[in-house]
């Protein structure tokens, strides 16, 4: 008989963020609200974030006293001098203590907070110029939050190197799950248990005994959230066995497209891929006995000692117009941590303030670059909602939580919307903040930055990746290094703040290259186009242009090898990274990495933007090639473009 009652309980594992809410339950929320609640009237859903009530917990004078008595002398005098400062600290950064503006004056005073390696470079500035360089003599509070938020970062250095290595951060696990092509070391991992570990499963059977939860949903957007949602998965299905627990998000939509080990299933019941609204409403259908499981969308299951995929519902995904108003009801929105590690306005973005994060198109509009997930459905079924929707949205999201601060966590937002969005948003008269990410492309001329700007605009992230136009025409870029200058000068101008995502280690890029690369990025910093950047290193993924044909690019894939303490007979349970060499002899691109972190951690602290690029290596390179003026140029030439 089908059911027409149940309760649906989303969790977010740790440790994803803690500043604000990661955005896959609230939006799962209001799509369910939309298009599931009113179907019965004794349905109910809830949300839990275990990223946050994890954090909060961990980093607590009960749990740091607790795990100092076990610990070595040394270890047990550290954390219980942390543990004797953690709560008011905690209290600090959640902006939650009344005496938090009296309280920052004792954390700038260097005298309160236990200091550990993470402050060496304070320790090594006596005469405190480089926090006089960010701050000056008025900015207590900021002050304040960074050396806090180092010292939050010297107690996880402690947890991860003496209570459980798997710790990090904003991690747990990572390693042990990023292109896991076996299983075997998660069901490893499974087994070994530490005192971090028991408070997960802890955190889960609390979350089912306050919500008794018929289906449990977890997300897993990043390879260092799996442990710790599988860790909730076991639990919840040791102490509730009849429980249905769920799988989505970007992990598996990305490395689970090939999954054989049905050992997954000891622990979760689905995993849906992609857009996961339709599949999870099918899933839910299901359990009610309202759907055979022959009918499920995008959703693996185990069917005795294998894995099956069942694609074989005709049901339509959801519109991405109609998905619903991501809802945040029952989260503690002023229980959030915001950090403040590094010293840059940019960077800070990620990890403090109160952001509500908002998706204005589906998919990416470009979906041409080389690099990318291209043949994936979150890249390449474009879908843009429309302008006025996106700000009753917007509207009704501040009204729930009375945050005024949008994250729009775009592929890449496209020009024509952001410009129609931020009409909407001055044309309603409203005031907040927002920031997203961007394609440096021409269309983002200085008239439409000053319009993003003054609609509340603060801040763009973007991708320059190879600096170099000969290797960005051979990755489909679609920019070249002179339009990036001129685009992001524009938007410096407008009071606009710019991050740049940087790449080496391109297939034929070489060394000389690579060094004319961060002249260009030098010059760039110099000029004021961009005042934040970050250098990773190419990776080949399975659904990008360049692993689909290697040829194409001149790489050869070579086999995987599975991971340490793997059978090599395991079935296959994860793939994205693909092992890879260049046809040709390759630069040295692993030794140049480490001198290209170091200048460009340097730059966007504004050191050494007037040196010779090569002092940031410790071995010889080739001097640059690059005009030492060849951004200004650029910049000179759209100025006198733009004059006739």
């Amino acid at each position: 008989m089908p059911v027409f009652f149940m309760q649906v309980l989303f969790i977010t594992p740790p440790l994803v963020q803690t500043h604000s809410p990661y955005p896959a339950t609230p939006v799962l929320m209001g799509a369910l609200r939309k298009h599931w609640l009113a179907a019965g009237s004794k349905r109910t859903i809830a949300q839990v974030d275990l990223s946050l009530e994890f954090f909060l917990q961990i980093f607590s004078k009960r749990t740091l006293t607790s795990l100092a008595q076990g610990a070595p002398k040394g270890v047990r005098s550290k954390l219980l001098a942390a543990a004797e400062v953690i709560d008011p600290v905690m209290e600090f950064l959640q902006q939650r203590s009344i005496s938090g503006s009296t309280l920052a004056w004792r954390i700038v005073s260097r005298t309160w907070l236990p200091e550990g390696p993470r402050f060496k470079a304070l320790q090594q500035d006596p005469a405190n110029e480089l926090l006089f360089h960010h701050f000056g003599t008025l900015g207590l509070t900021d002050q304040a939050r960074h050396l806090a938020s180092l010292f939050l970062n010297d107690v996880a250095d402690i947890l991860h190197r003496h209570v459980d290595p798997r710790f990090e951060y904003s991690r747990y696990g990572e390693k042990l799950a990023a292109s896991m092509t076996s299983f075997d070391p998660l069901a490893k991992a499974l087994t070994q248990s530490s005192a971090l570990s028991k408070t997960i499963e802890d955190l889960a059977q609390k979350a089912c005994l306050d919500h008794r939860p018929d289906v449990v949903a977890i997300t897993i957007p990043f390879p260092g959230n799996l442990l710790g949602a599988l860790i909730i998965a076991r639990s919840i299905k040791h102490h509730s066995p009849h429980t249905q627990v769920v799988l989505g998000g970007g992990t598996p939509n990305t490395e689970w497209r090939s999954l054989e080990d049905p050992r997954l299933f000891d622990c979760v019941d689905f995993v849906c891929l992609d857009d996961g609204v339709r599949p999870l409403l099918n899933v839910l259908d299901h359990i009610s006995g309202l759907r055979p499981r022959s009918e499920l969308k995008r959703t693996y299951v185990r069917s005795g000692a294998r894995v099956e995929w069942i694609d074989a519902s005709r049901d339509h995904d959801i519109p991405f117009g109609e998905m619903g108003t991501p809802d945040y009801e029952g989260l503690p929105l002023d229980r959030y941590v915001g950090v403040f590690e590094m010293l840059n306005p940019v960077q800070r973005l990620w990890t403090d303030f109160r952001w509500l994060k908002l998706t204005l198109a589906r998919g990416c509009y470009w979906k041409k670059c080389s690099f990318c997930d291209t043949s994936l459905p979150y890249i390449k079924d474009y879908s843009p909602d429309h302008a006025s929707a996106l700000v009753d949205k917007m509207e009704a999201m501040m009204k729930q939580t009375g945050w005024t601060g949008f994250h729009f966590v775009d592929e890449a937002a496209p020009p024509a919307l952001l410009k129609a969005l931020s009409l909407e948003i001055l044309k309603r008269k409203l005031t907040l903040t927002w920031w997203g990410n961007i394609r440096f492309e021409k269309a983002f001329t200085s008239e439409s930055v000053e319009l993003m700007a003054r609609s509340g605009c603060i801040a763009l992230t973007g991708g320059l990746e190879v600096a170099s136009d000969r290797l960005l025409k051979k990755m489909q870029k679609g920019v070249t290094v002179a339009q990036v200058a001129q685009t992001t000068r524009a938007m410096t101008e407008a009071g606009i703040l710019v991050h740049a995502y940087l790449m080496y280690g391109f297939p034929t890029q070489t060394t000389q290259e690579t060094i004319d690369s961060l002249e260009l990025v030098r010059q760039l910093f110099d000029e004021g186009c961009i005042q934040s950047g970050f250098w990773h290193r190419l990776s080949v993924t399975a659904h990008s242009p360049m692993g689909q044909n290697p040829d194409a690019y001149g790489v050869k894939l070579l086999p995987m090898k599975p991971p340490r303490g793997s059978r090599k007979s395991a079935p296959l349970f994860a793939q994205n990274d693909l092992a890879f060499k260049e046809l040709r002899r390759p630069a040295p691109h692993d030794r140049l990495g480490e001198g290209l972190r170091s200048a460009i951690y340097h730059y966007k602290l504004g050191i050494g933007l007037k040196d010779d690029v090569g002092r940031w290596f410790g071995f010889r390179t080739p001097p640059t090639r690059i005009s030492k003026t060849a951004i200004r140029q650029a910049l000179h030439n759209s100025l006198q473009r733009t004059a006739i």
